[in-house]
């Protein structure tokens, strides 16, 4: 596994549900071949509720409601050199708002409000939206840009059931050690840093407040106890779980703080409550903006990731707008802006094509031999996602209810 550091110069900061017509004037729907029926079996592990899918788009609505990840939708407002919304608002008319969420739980509830018409889902949120019927399959003829999608990012276990993609590929990357280079010394290589019960940064150690953080103590258990017979960080039997719940116990002790809101973390790094734990490189490029001594790296052991995914709400009335706005967003200028500004990986060599100098090799973007060592996350199902059949997978569920265990 490569070691890789951030890159030296800064980068710039900052359950079924029943089919729904689709209404929207000039806008056809289909519940046909290229939609899941009800008689197949996911490879997923559950049957998509038969929803129908967009056949053409008409008039743009005037307006779409985006739920996103912090830094995914910037008009401006941030920073004046980044906006990518701006473009897309004088192009089509559709006027954009958006709400921003810390964890893939708090997007699962929001999404359930009908309020939203696209959402930027991540591994461990996009199983469990397709599932409950709250985000319909996505018909990729009708956004130009998805042709020039790096082939590796499609119909992913995480993205996709029975080869229906259910969105647009966004941008991808790990999950980063963080450490303070004023008072971390030697620079660590392992997350053994974060998870030593001994060590000398005790009470400034901070971890990922959702359950999803059990894959990362997985991850590390299965390359340092290899006898548990772990192969994937979100298959996890009732014994391999149990060692990940008592991993993360042990580390509850040296533990100062969880975070979900990033701009917590950048205020807990920026006063030196925390000084290592796991982190994103905008966090990181946030932090070093504000000349805060941190820097980040991928241990030995590799990482979990996310590969994220723009899907577009089962309840919408703004389908036009939202199909034009995954289009938008898978387009080189506007997704190499936002990789950029977000620290990961664009989804196409078109928009590293575009991206500052080093962007992309800082990020091993395009190369998939790179992006297969990250474990991306995924929703934890009964149907072990390894491929073992004499077993029962613990499910999201219980890791919902381990976590609540973990944190006391």
């Amino acid at each position: 596994m490569r070691t890789r550091n951030r890159m030296g110069r800064p980068i710039r900061a900052l359950a079924a549900a029943a089919a729904l017509a689709l209404v929207v004037a000039g806008c056809g729907t289909e519940s046909g071949d290229t939609t899941p029926s009800a008689d197949d079996t996911a490879d997923a592990g559950f049957t998509p509720p038969d929803l129908p899918m967009a056949t053409e788009l008409g008039d743009f609505e005037g307006q779409v409601s985006l739920l996103a990840w912090p830094g995914y939708v910037e008009d401006g407002s941030t920073d004046p050199t980044v906006d990518w919304v701006t473009p897309f608002e004088e192009a089509t008319g559709c006027e954009v708002s958006v709400k921003t969420f810390g964890t893939s739980d708090e997007a699962i509830q929001l999404m359930k409000s009908g309020e939203y018409d696209v959402v930027s889902a991540s591994g461990d949120a996009s199983l469990r939206l397709i599932a409950a019927g709250d985000v319909e399959p996505v018909n990729t003829d009708l956004v130009p840009n998805y042709a020039d999608i790096w082939p590796f990012l499609k119909d992913r276990a995480w993205n996709s059931v029975n080869g229906q993609m259910y969105g647009i590929p966004h941008g991808y990357g790990a999950n980063l050690l963080m450490y303070n280079t004023e008072v971390v010394d030697p620079a660590p290589t392992s997350w053994g840093a974060v998870f030593d019960p001994d060590s000398p940064y005790a009470g400034k150690v901070t971890a990922y407040d959702s359950p999803i953080y059990i894959a990362d103590a997985a991850l590390y258990l299965m390359k340092t106890q290899p006898d548990l017979g772990i192969q994937d960080p979100y298959a996890l039997d009732e014994t391999q779980l149990a060692a990940a719940v008592e991993l993360l116990k042990t580390q509850g002790t040296i533990i100062g703080e969880y975070w979900s809101d990033y701009t917590v973390q950048l205020s807990s790094f920026k006063s030196g409550d925390s000084v290592i734990g796991t982190s994103w490189q905008i966090i990181a490029n946030l932090a070093q903006g504000e000349k805060t001594p941190v820097e980040v790296v991928l241990p030995e052991e590799g990482s979990t990731g996310w590969s994220d995914t723009w899907m577009v709400s089962s309840k919408t009335e703004n389908r036009n707008c939202a199909y034009a706005w995954m289009d938008h967003i898978a387009s080189p200028e506007a997704n190499a802006a936002a990789t950029e500004w977000f620290g990961e990986a664009p989804s196409s060599s078109a928009a590293c094509e575009v991206a500052s100098e080093g962007h992309c090799e800082a990020f091993n973007a395009g190369d998939e031999a790179f992006a297969e060592e990250l474990y991306y996350w995924n929703t934890p199902i009964e149907q072990c996602l390894d491929g073992r059949t004499d077993v029962t997978c613990t499910t999201y569920a219980d890791w919902q209810q381990a976590w609540t265990e973990i944190k006391g």
